[in-house]
């Protein structure tokens, strides 16, 4: 039943001209961002040759596009999570939802799967252009690969977050801004590690950018993996606390 209901969030997805409309903008949008860094890097290409340990197109190209992306992520995901639960409240079809045999971790995580289906055909549209580069010269497999995973599991932490604030509220809209208030404060909080402190160290580890950004170097390691998947884990368990209270409720 996870996947039977996976399926038709994805559908659905695929039948909103939202998604359609804000699939196409990104995709304008990472175009004209990386025509702009391939055009800067051919520029100055000249000026690393002979240069020992000179970064190559990976450094120059890649992860600066990844960052881009990650960025328009975390303004294309709370709008596309933000109807996953809001509107079934909304339309007062949830209670039917949990009315139907089903457990509820299984409703959560069918539509998750639905929306990351969605996000995983539009993160290989997005890695498509980074791979392009391979036409015309040499890039480093690895650090695009641990970038791309990096992308893979930001994009699911946003959506898990977006889907448990989703469930709070039957305006899809506020869902959307408190996802994306979230989202932000989480992306820029290693800011307050910059103190060094206890605290600082703290809020430098629950940053989501200061873990994107290791990958983005090449840097894989599992605990970074962990903290995205922990992550989204604690967001799907939440939800699936919210609606089980509010199916006991009924």
């Amino acid at each position: 039943m996870i996947f039977t209901i996976a399926g038709y969030e994805l559908r659905r997805l695929f039948l909103s001209p939202l998604a359609w409309t804000l699939m196409a903008v990104v995709q304008f949008i990472l175009a004209w961002v990386f025509l702009i860094l391939v055009e800067e890097f051919s520029r100055h290409r000249s000026d690393w040759l002979g240069v020992p340990g000179a970064p190559g197109v990976t450094d120059l190209v890649a992860a600066p596009f990844l960052r881009v992306a990650a960025w328009l992520l975390l303004l294309l995901i709370p709008l596309l999570s933000m109807r996953l639960f809001s509107e079934e409240r909304r339309h007062h079809t949830l209670e039917l939802l949990l009315a139907a045999p089903l457990a509820v971790y299984q409703i959560v995580l069918g539509k998750y799967l639905g929306l990351l289906g969605f996000l995983c055909i539009l993160l290989v549209l997005i890695v498509a252009l980074p791979l392009s580069l391979l036409f015309g010269g040499a890039l480093d497999g690895g650090k695009l690969l641990a970038g791309a995973l990096g992308l893979f599991l930001l994009a699911g932490s946003f959506a898990a977050a977006g889907l448990y604030l989703s469930t709070l509220t039957a305006q899809p809209a506020v869902a959307a801004v408190a996802t994306f208030g979230l989202l932000l404060l989480l992306w820029i909080i290693d800011a307050a590690g910059a103190s060094g402190e206890d605290s600082g160290a703290l809020f430098a580890y629950l940053s989501l950018f200061r873990h994107y950004q290791a990958l983005l170097m090449g840097l894989f390691n599992s605990a970074d993996v962990a903290y995205y998947l922990l992550f989204s884990g604690a967001f799907l368990g939440l939800a699936v606390r919210r609606l089980d209270n509010q199916r006991l409720q009924h």
